[in-house]
């Protein structure tokens, strides 16, 4: 994450529940806190139910925002057959007074699906008041979902007020939706123009969700691994055998179509043959005559989180599969292969020479090249591959639009520090 210190408004995270509840909207909002608060942000989380979630993050739990809340549900159950009761207006009166309390000292409110669901409208009306008699609060609605456009909930729903709260918008509030199609849905339903309307999408943190070991991780943000078009595996131990200055060259010609490359040279000199320290440094001359040194990886050189030198062990050489895009194996010789066993298993798509072993293994679906093939042929033969794979495709996509890391970074952070920017001018 970027060093966001130079400007840190105080934010605070509305939502009925948050961690350990389980639920979309709650891991959304605990991970926007937590990388919020990496950042430099001062953050706390206002929630009706939920446990402290560590580090720089503070809970606020004021249990009449849960909606789950048995005064709650009794006022639900009331509205929903159309009545506004003495219960509920002592209900609003009580959360507003919380609410303002747990927002003292809030430069903006970050209200995740408050402001457009009725599963408490108690705490709608109240966010309302409290927005109202605080215009500098800045109030940013998080709309994930949406009553009125959902069959099911429209029967709960009736006219007048508090129900026309949701469909009132709070002046001066900015107005977010988590997709295009919701933000055409909320925009209908608020009367709002799209253009006053932020799409900004939930993501995804890749290391935390494929579980990554720190050194994988380390791996993966040393070589910046997630920006990259190609990310090529070649898990072997470094022998003339393996042939792996042909693989340099197939690097150098995807480098030549403009393509962000990174190959993967897993193993260290075969311990059986003096002589492959020296085809190392054949290699690492071969790789700067080619000017490589950055895309072509030999992973037992890398000093490693601790400094010590980086351990490939089977749980990290598994974390690698995950971050490859494909298999590269550019051998002229082998009796088995055993990295196309453990590609299949990771769904990694494999290239390869057109050695019997290989195809007895993987018959047609392992794509091959001879051995005689230019690498430019190599080349060619894994972007065709790579670009009708609709799976690697996906996952460039969601890696170059969805990670939270992007969506923090190039669309939060500027929403959240765009009014002290405009203040600061």
């Amino acid at each position: 994450m970027p060093d966001l210190r130079h400007a840190r408004p105080t934010v605070a995270l509305l939502h009925y529940a948050a961690p350990p509840v389980i639920g979309g909207v709650e891991r959304v909002l605990a991970r926007q806190a937590h990388l919020l608060a990496d950042g430099g942000f001062q953050v706390r989380i206002v929630a009706g139910r939920g446990a402290a979630p560590g580090g720089r993050v503070r809970l606020y739990r004021l249990p009449l925002l849960d909606s789950r809340h048995p005064r709650v549900m009794a006022v639900t159950r009331q509205l929903e057959d159309g009545h506004v009761t003495p219960a509920y207006t002592v209900l609003t009166t009580q959360i507003e007074m919380a609410l303002a309390r747990a927002l003292r000292g809030i430069d903006v409110c970050l209200a995740h699906n408050v402001l457009t669901l009725h599963k408490n409208l108690a705490l709608t009306e109240a966010l309302h008041a409290v927005a109202a008699r605080r215009p500098a609060l800045r109030v940013i609605a998080w709309c994930h979902d949406l009553a009125w456009t959902n069959p099911q909930y429209r029967p709960a729903l009736h006219a007048g007020a508090p129900w026309s709260l949701l469909t009132t918008p709070i002046a001066g509030a900015t107005y977010v939706a988590v997709s295009r199609d919701r933000q055409r849905e909320l925009s209908a339903g608020l009367r709002l123009p799209l253009s006053r309307i932020e799409v900004i999408p939930n993501g995804v943190d890749p290391a935390l969700f494929l579980r990554l070991t720190p050194a994988a991780q380390w791996l993966a943000d040393t070589l910046r691994l997630w920006e990259q078009q190609v990310v090529l595996l070649l898990p072997v131990r470094i022998t003339r055998r393996k042939r792996i200055e042909y693989a340099l060259q197939v690097v150098a010609e995807l480098v030549r179509r403009e393509l962000a490359v990174r190959l993967l040279v897993t193993g260290p000199p075969g311990a059986h043959n003096p002589r492959n320290a020296e085809y190392l440094n054949e290699l690492r001359a071969l790789r700067h005559a080619l000017h490589l040194d950055e895309q072509v990886v030999f992973c037992h050189e890398l000093p490693g989180p601790d400094g010590r030198g980086l351990v490939l062990s089977d749980r990290v050489m598994t974390d690698l599969y995950a971050l490859a895009d494909a298999l590269l194996l550019t051998s002229r010789e082998e009796g088995f292969g055993l990295p196309l066993l453990e590609a299949a298993l990771a769904r990694v798509p494999a290239f390869t020479t057109s050695l019997r072993t290989f195809r007895e293994i993987g018959s047609d679906a392992v794509q091959m090249f001879g051995t005689d093939d230019a690498p430019a042929a190599c080349a060619q033969r894994i972007i065709h591959g790579l670009m009708d794979d609709r799976g690697y495709r996906l996952r460039h996509r969601i890696l170059g639009a969805y990670t939270w890391e992007v969506v923090m970074r190039d669309r939060i952070v500027p929403l959240l520090t765009q009014r002290d920017a405009a203040a600061r001018r």
